[in-house]
């Protein structure tokens, strides 16, 4: 493995904490990122990290040489992407990230057809319900359902994601079912939930505007997929985007709730960090998900 190879090492474990996730990120055993890291030690005659049972830091010279080694990495990839982009055939890693049903049912499926016609480049899907720090993480593209809070990010709208809340047959035969947004304080609200989770309300459209709803319910969770399971066990009402339940709908499994007064759409797009602006295989990804995207809504 070159110097530089040993050094995108050094920066993924600093990066993620642990010499286990930046050799996994890399697709390493830990023996081996640990091997690199240990070549970098005695090359320089430091110790650059600080590890204990527990816990792994970076030295105060660790942090030095982290920052500078950041910056060789960065550049060599906009390097890359320049030469890329005359060659017309673009090399390397993408890394994606993207909500768990989201990125299950919209975003993988794409993966395949794009790696088939780019054979240079390698796809990294990364799924979780909880906020992704894009930079910290180098993710290159975060699809994303909501309102984007990072000015330092680039955003590139996709559609407006239709929400509806379901519950099943069972549920509303049992509990009966809202005819008015206010009667959904009577009930079991399966509630998305997750540190520092933005969506402790519903709001719904009403012939008289925007009304707000301080719902509750006996579960949360940060899984919407968990949210649709329990819908469809008949334990309470999910506030879900359509395309995850369409088919839930279309044959009866579950019931659209308050039809005239659905939730807000949540908007659907994608998050770029700036400074990966100009890879053409980031910018092809993007253009390919956002084509084929457009024809889910």
């Amino acid at each position: 493995m070159s110097y530089l190879e040993s050094l995108r090492v050094f920066v993924r474990v600093v990066e993620l904490g642990s010499i286990t996730a930046g050799g996994r990120d890399l697709r390493l055993s830990p023996a081996v990122a640990s091997n690199r890291i240990k070549d970098l030690e005695n090359r320089f005659g430091v110790r650059l990290l600080n590890r204990t049972t527990r816990k792994l830091t970076a030295t105060e010279i660790g942090r030095a040489f982290y920052d500078h080694a950041r910056r060789v990495i960065d550049t060599l990839d906009e390097a890359e992407a320049l030469v890329s982009s005359f060659s017309g055939k673009p090399q390397g890693v993408i890394r994606l990230t993207a909500p768990l049903g989201l990125g299950r049912r919209l975003i993988a499926p794409l993966i395949p057809p794009f790696c088939a016609a780019n054979p240079g480049v390698d796809v990294r899907l990364r799924l979780s319900d909880r906020n992704v720090n894009i930079v910290e993480d180098a993710i290159d593209l975060a699809f994303f359902l909501g309102e984007p809070a990072d000015s330092a990010l680039k955003w590139r709208k996709i559609a407006d994601a239709p929400r509806v809340l379901v519950a099943s047959p069972g549920y509303l035969a049992a509990h009966g079912t809202p005819r008015k947004p206010d009667d959904l304080t009577g009930h079991n609200c399966l509630l998305l939930r997750y540190p520092r989770s933005p969506e402790y309300f519903w709001v719904l459209q009403t012939e008289e505007g925007h009304q707000k709803m301080m719902v509750t319910g006996r579960y949360d969770t940060d899984d919407g997929d968990v949210l649709r399971s329990w819908a469809l066990g008949g334990h309470g009402i999910a506030n879900r985007p359509l395309y995850e339940v369409a088919e839930d709908l279309r044959t009866g499994q579950l019931v659209n709730v308050l039809p005239d007064s659905p939730p807000l759409p949540a908007q659907f797009g994608c998050l770029t960090p700036h400074r990966r602006l100009q890879d053409p295989k980031v910018r092809m990804f993007a253009d390919f998900a956002v084509r084929e995207l457009k024809k889910v809504f």
